[in-house]
């Protein structure tokens, strides 16, 4: 499998003459395409989750292919209301809920959120009250699994994430006029690639959230099952197949009895449509190691150094050598600085670059920009054959005061 298309690799060229600082392009005839395979079905309401790319031309395409949004900050929400999307269109998650954002959501139109705990539902209430105004609740559950057994998410700790269903039992769903709760709210995984393993998750959630809803007084009408569906970040991984997906899920929303099936899509929305462009400084060896040092690293891409999982990465230029493993090392001055052991051409030398891709999600405003002040990378988008510059590169005098 390759990551690299012939429009992406032309663009990159296009862009690296003019160069000379890391920069990320997306393909948006690619995320185009891809959204409207996604939205061509009626089982499952569908949300993207801004935290996998918030960049202003990614949200347009998402408005455009009619999903809804899933922000978790005032920031997100502030992003997506500036690309002229309707607050109607917005769905509030996150933990971190406090009454100063409550009230700033309900004031800019935001109807819908997913309670994590019950002072947040108090708060909800009491914001809500406040400006004379109704909310749709769901209420984010979090379940325990049998022993043995991992949370995909949260392996075998607890996760800040809603409330189990014991914990739930203490809500009197009649003390908050204010909110309607119509739904539950679950979700524990990340990028998972078994669509039958994602069957069975699903399906055993079903009696669980069920009950709880009856023990709340609650009409499940909406069943939300967040995100967690995964891409290939090598060659060997497994693909999800959408409509395999579409037919697990239309069951599950049969078996639960729901009116309406949420998902939350971010990375695999988004995910394969990015691409990272980064110059290499120098190779050497050290210990029988090949070291590449390159100008980007986790200041641009966090990802690798968090998950000990790689983006997948390939020289620009053809090559004909034979490959060697290498380690990729990013600009700065602490060990977790590592893009990762590749595969790639022996013949790398300092005039290369690498392109990363898989980065559409998840890239760069999950990383760490700011540490040992180097330049911000720029962002461009490919539409139609021709390349745009959402965001120029900045030096460190841009942010520095």
């Amino acid at each position: 499998m390759s990551f690299l298309s012939t429009p992406i690799k032309a663009a990159v060229n296009t862009l690296t003459q003019q160069l000379d600082t890391p920069f990320f392009v997306y393909d948006l005839d690619k995320l185009n395409a891809h959204l409207t395979r996604l939205i061509a079905q009626t089982d499952v309401k569908l949300w993207y989750a801004v935290k996998a790319n918030p960049l202003s031309k990614v949200i347009q395409c998402l408005d455009s292919a009619g999903f809804n949004f899933d922000v978790a900050s005032k920031g997100e929400l502030e992003q997506v209301l500036a690309q002229g999307i309707s607050s109607q269109r917005v769905l509030n998650t996150g933990p971190a809920k406090s009454p100063k954002q409550i009230k700033h959501f309900i004031e800019r139109g935001v109807r819908i959120f997913v309670a994590e705990s019950l002072n947040q539902v108090r708060w909800l209430n009491q914001q809500a009250q406040l400006q004379n105004t109704q909310l749709q609740v769901l209420l984010r559950v979090q379940l325990r699994w049998p022993e043995g057994e991992k949370n995909p998410l949260g392996g075998d700790s607890l996760t800040p994430f809603g409330l189990g269903c014991d914990e739930w039992q203490a809500l009197n769903t009649g003390d908050y006029p204010a909110l309607s709760f119509d739904g539950l709210h679950i979700f524990q995984w990340g990028n998972m690639l078994s669509t039958q393993k994602l069957s069975e998750l699903w399906s055993q959630m079903i009696a669980p959230l069920t009950t709880l809803a009856n023990n709340l007084n609650i009409n499940l009408k909406i069943l939300d099952l967040g995100g967690g569906l995964g891409i290939p970040y090598t060659p060997n991984d497994a693909t999800l197949e959408w409509d395999g997906l579409i037919t697990a899920l239309a069951k599950i929303k049969k078996d639960a009895g729901v009116d309406e099936l949420w998902m939350e899509l971010g990375r695999y929305a988004v995910g394969e449509c990015g691409h990272y462009a980064n110059p290499v400084v120098e190779c050497k060896q050290n210990y029988g190691q090949q070291q590449v040092i390159l100008t980007g690293g986790i200041n641009h891409l966090l990802r690798p150094a968090v998950t000990s999982q790689d983006f997948p990465a390939a020289l620009l230029r053809e090559s004909t050598a034979p490959e060697q493993a290498m380690s990729l090392y990013g600009p700065l001055c602490t060990a977790l600085d590592c893009l990762g052991e590749h595969s790639l051409p022996s013949d790398l030398n300092e005039q290369d670059w690498l392109v990363f891709s898989q980065c559409g999600a998840y890239g760069f405003t999950e990383s760490m920009p700011y540490f040992l002040c180097h330049e911000l990378a720029a962002e461009y988008v490919l539409q139609n054959g021709e390349l745009t510059c959402v965001r120029q590169a900045e030096d460190a005098s841009h942010y520095l005061r």
